[in-house]
Parts: C-alpha cells; structure tokens; sequence
C-alpha cells in the first residue's frame, strides 16, 4: 500500500516518512520542487495526508478532492480539525482528521500525543492509524473535529496568547532580558524559555492557530476578564480577597496542583543538575 504526503518536503512531512516505511508502506512525498505532484499522489496513494500550513490547508484539499475514490483515505496534519475535514468530506473517501500535538522537532513519537478525528470512515481505517502511531509509541486521543478546536482553543491558543502577551509586556517595560537573567529564578528561566521557544518560530503558524479557530475569542476574552480581576485584587492590598481569588482557582485545578508541582520540580532538577 502507498501512503501519499502531501507537503511531504517539510518538516513535519519529513518526520512522518519513517515513521509509514516502518510500518510497510511504500511512502511518495509531493512538495513545490519535487517530480511529483499533489494530483499524482491523490490519484495514485490508498492513504493521502495533506501536511501544508493552515491557511493553506482547504485550498490544497480543494485542488484533489475531485480525484479521491471511496476506497482511498484522506488526512491531514493541521492544527485545526472542522474546515479541514468540512472540505476533505466534499471527496468520496475515507476521512479522518489527524492532529499531531507536538512540532516537527522531536526525535521521535514516543511520549507523543495525536489526536484522530474520524469524520467518514470504516473502523478498519481508524484502527489501521492508531496502530502505526502508537507502535510508535504515540498516545492518540479519538475525538470530534468540533471538540479538538474547542480544546486547542485553550491548550494551544490560550497558552501562546499568554506568552505572546508576556513577551509583550517585557518589550514595553522596555527590560533587558540578558539584564534579568542575573535575578533569574528556575521558574522565570522556564517561562522565558517558552517565550523564546515561540518566538524563534514561524509567526504564520501561530497566527493561523489564534486567527482561525473560532473558538479562540472566547477564549481570550475570559483571559483578559481574568487579567482585570486580578488587576483588582492586587490593586486592593487586600490579603483576603488574593486569598480567594487564588484558591478558587487552586481548588478548581484539584490536584493536580501536586502534580504540576512534581513535574515542575523535575524540570527544575534536570536545569539545575545541566
């Protein structure tokens, strides 16, 4: 069986073309220099997986859509899952909606978590994924394309709208980072490494993940609700309502509050022991 990789010239292309030989299939990649093109794998591949940026991601499903049959699979790597597979439904194959929930950087998927949306599609299909990926030593969590936006809007957008404004908001306190890190705590040094994690990447990447989930507004309205609040209470100087406003969330997080503390511990350990 052929496995196409639509996009497969990059980074997150690359790292999959492995990971489908291992598993026995004969793998073509199509990309703007190669030989092959993205109508060659549609009509030549049992498995086609569209792996291009998200605002390009409904037009290059559009372009195949046509040439896929009902006894082929259509996929895709994007960060958001109901336009995606809204458009890849409009063919007559299989459809499921893959979310890889880490970069193109790690070594491999072991440890890793992929998210599998099966909109159209027989079981046979669905089990024949989570088998490469967890032989692999992924986690895939099977979810609607409707809830994975609902839940990215949080662990993707609302983690990368607070660091976005945290970087902000060193930039107009007009600080020197080199400057801090000589009052650096392991937790500061922590956050400052997220920010530059993020900030050393593809600005395009994020704006898509904040501009077009729709359920992001939301998402970033409660945090700044959040944000004026707590502005409030700390402009009070009163211990009590800090209090209260600190163990209603403590209390909403149960424990995993021990548990983050644990893994921060970890993190810290591992920093402090390099």
């Amino acid at each position: 069986m052929k496995v196409g990789i639509i996009g497969g010239t990059g980074k997150m292309g690359r790292l999959f073309v492995p990971v489908f030989e291992r598993a026995g299939f004969d793998v073509l990649v199509s990309g703007r220099k190669t030989a092959l093109r993205n109508e060659d794998l549609a009509k030549d591949c049992d498995i086609v997986i569209v792996s291009v940026p998200i605002h390009d991601t409904c037009r290059v499903i559009a372009e195949i859509t046509p040439l896929m049959k009902s006894n082929q699979l259509l996929c895709d790597f994007t960060s958001l899952k109901v336009r995606p597979v809204e458009a890849m439904l409009a063919s007559k194959a299989s459809v499921i909606g893959l979310h890889p929930m880490f970069g193109p950087t790690v070594s491999s998927l072991r440890g890793q978590t992929i998210i599998v949306c099966p909109a159209r599609t027989a079981d046979t299909w669905t089990k024949t994924l989570r088998q490469i990926f967890e032989n692999e030593g992924a986690s895939c969590t099977v979810t609607t394309p409707e809830e994975h936006d609902r839940m990215v809007a949080v662990v993707q957008g609302l983690t990368h709208y607070v660091t976005l404004c945290m970087a902000d908001t060193v930039r107009r306190l007009g600080m020197d980072i080199r400057a801090t890190q000589a009052f650096t705590s392991p937790v500061y040094q922590i956050e400052l490494s997220l920010m530059g994690r993020l900030l050393s990447q593809d600005p395009a990447l994020y704006a898509d993940i904040l501009q077009q989930n729709p359920f992001v507004p939301d998402v970033m309205a409660g945090c700044r609700a959040s944000a004026t609040e707590l502005a409030e209470v700390v402009n009070s100087h009163d211990p009590e309502l800090f209090r209260q406003f600190f163990e209603r969330n403590s209390r909403h997080l149960g424990n995993y509050c021990e548990e983050g503390q644990k893994m921060t511990d970890t993190l810290i350990n591992c920093m402090v022991e390099k």
